[in-house]
């Protein structure tokens, strides 16, 4: 997964389609990322000792990879993104749309 915590990026698919965020979590072994503000979802949530009272409370669900795309730094549209290497041999995000470094 080319996707990092940090990224800001847009929805392409879903109820949340063309909403913008960045990754609060990603989770590469599951091929998916959770965006803070998108795709939330109301959990009931049972009354206990110390909250007396039941809630229906808004919770961020995570959403598969797929259905996001990274901004692209200069043009601030999606963009794929490619892994180059340098003479070094160190591996960098490279915005495919403009060639633009990924930080």
């Amino acid at each position: 997964m080319k996707l990092k915590k940090g990224d800001k990026i847009i929805v392409i698919a879903g109820k949340a389609r063309g909403e913008t965020g960045t990754i609060s979590r990603a989770i590469p072994k599951e091929n998916r990322v959770l965006i803070e503000g998108i795709n939330l979802v109301k959990r009931h949530r049972k009354p206990s000792m110390t909250n007396r009272t039941g809630q229906i409370v808004d919770k961020p669900m995570t959403m598969h990879a797929s259905n996001v795309m990274l901004v692209d730094p200069k043009g601030g549209k999606p963009t794929r993104i490619k892994i180059t290497r340098d003479a070094d041999g160190k591996r960098t995000r490279v915005a495919v749309k403009s060639g633009e470094t990924i930080k």
